[in-house]
């Protein structure tokens, strides 16, 4: 099992003790023996040698589910291959009816997809989050697309399901969390304890579908260029700031992912940290002068 980080110009493979040069990085993705870094200027596949380019364009996001790659760009489309070599472009996002509102503030001419997240208890049915506007869904593969429902966020970050919590969402988004526990049909807002309300990254243990991790800021220029953050753990009704991992002044937002029961990694430019009892507690994998001084890109689990 490697533990993958990424930062905006390199990839570190942290059990191995290695980083590869890699401009530009976006997203991250391990899966199926495999480790891909989506780039401005293409999605990259890591091999003994390093990365070669597997997909043109500025890829946004990537993962992994019902045996096949996904991929998403910007502007906003949706790729799939089942080798992670040859990839098809699935119909068109953009003939929604919502299209014309979305827009990444940034650049608001465009938009991207920021997340695509399969659903574990459904074949054929994924969650894809665009940067900003919507967050849609297929029941298909990516044959047909539902636009966005009513109450659902605008500006999903990252998106997580359980395989023993069918139907159940947890979403990171920039204008606050929602959870929605009938596939994104409808949603509520738990936000009893949480500060800081720019959230970004969140993890669920997959021991637990009522342990959850959440990476949050006040404001994406505290998120991402300030560097003022914290992350958060919630197992019951209210969220709790963990006090363990680095927050506050010089910590930019952190990603945060649930590799196997009751383990927890976190990822910032003020270290790796880990925790064995689902949140409970953490640890230093990696010290923070060892990392960028920048927002991670990505953090995977090659298992």
């Amino acid at each position: 099992m490697t533990v993958h980080a990424a930062f905006p110009d390199r990839v570190l493979a942290v059990d191995e003790g290695t980083a590869t040069d890699l401009a530009d990085v976006e997203c991250l993705a391990a899966g199926g023996g495999d480790v891909y870094a989506g780039t401005w200027d293409g999605l990259y596949r890591r091999t003994g040698e390093g990365f070669e380019r597997v997909l043109d364009g500025h890829v946004t996001a990537v993962t992994r589910g019902d045996g096949a790659w996904w991929a998403g760009t910007e502007p906003s489309a949706v790729y799939r291959s089942t080798d992670g070599r040859e990839w098809e472009r699935l119909p068109e996002l953009t003939t929604l009816p919502s299209s014309n509102e979305w827009s990444f503030p940034p650049r608001p001419d465009t938009h991207h997809v920021r997340w695509l997240e399969p659903d574990p208890n459904r074949a054929g049915r994924w969650y894809v989050a665009i940067e900003a506007g919507a967050l849609v869904r297929t029941d298909d593969g990516g044959e047909t697309w539902r636009d966005r429902v009513a109450g659902a966020r605008r500006d999903t970050h990252e998106l997580a399901t359980h395989p023993d919590a069918p139907g159940r969402l947890y979403c990171a988004a920039g204008d606050g969390y929602a959870e929605s526990t009938d596939g994104g049909d409808s949603w509520t807002y738990p936000q009893s304890g949480l500060e800081e309300r720019y959230c970004w990254s969140v993890a669920v243990d997959p021991a637990d579908p009522d342990v959850r991790v959440l990476s949050s800021a006040r404001s994406a220029t505290q998120a991402h260029r300030q560097g003022v953050s914290s992350v958060y753990r919630r197992a019951d009704d209210d969220w709790t700031r963990i006090d363990d991992l680095p927050h506050g002044d010089g910590c930019y937002r952190a990603v945060v992912r649930a590799p196997e029961p009751g383990r927890f990694l976190a990822l910032s430019n003020r270290g790796l940290f880990e925790s064995d009892d689902a949140g409970g507690t953490w640890e230093e994998v990696v010290a923070g002068d060892r990392l960028p001084d920048a927002p991670p890109a990505g953090l995977a689990v090659q298992v």
